[in-house]
C-alpha cells in the first residue's frame, strides 16, 4: 500500500492518508477483508506520529471503510454499495462544479456543456 504525503497539499496529513485509502478501497485496490498496516507501521513507514495515523484510521473506521480487531489489527470493511455510491458520486459533483465554473466563465450555455457531457457520457 503505497501512501504519498505531500507538505504542500492544503490538507492535514491525517486527511491525506484516510482519503488515499478511501480511494483505493473504493477502486478495489484494497478488497474487504485485506489488513492494513498497523498504526505504528504506517507511521514509520511516513516518518509521522502515530497520532496522525490514528485519526487517519479513526475517521476511516467512522466512515464504514475499515474494522478494527481487537488484538488483531485493522482490516478493510465490507462494502457498503450504497455508501460507495455516494462518495463517488461526490467526487463526479466536485468535477462538474469545476467544469461548470469554467463554462460560466467561457459563456457555454447550459444547453452546450449538457450536450457535450452527453457526448462523453455516451461516447464510452
Amino acid at each position: 500500500m503505497e501512501i504519498i504525503i505531500s507538505n504542500s497539499d492544503q490538507k492535514p496529513i491525517y486527511e491525506q492518508i484516510s482519503s488515499q485509502i478511501k480511494n483505493m478501497i473504493i477502486s478495489g485496490e484494497l478488497s474487504e477483508g485485506e489488513p492494513l498496516p498497523s498504526m505504528r507501521q504506517l507511521a514509520k513507514d511516513l516518518r509521522i506520529s502515530v497520532i496522525t495515523t490514528k485519526r487517519a484510521y479513526s475517521d476511516l473506521e467512522r466512515d464504514g471503510f475499515i474494522e478494527t480487531v481487537a488484538g488483531k489489527g485493522c482490516f478493510v470493511a465490507g462494502k457498503n454499495l450504497d455508501f460507495i455510491k455516494e462518495e463517488k458520486q461526490k467526487k463526479v459533483e466536485e468535477y462538474l462544479q469545476k467544469a461548470v465554473d469554467i463554462a460560466k466563465s467561457s459563456n457555454i450555455s447550459l444547453p452546450e456543456i449538457t450536450e457535450i457531457i452527453k457526448i462523453l457520457y455516451e461516447g464510452e
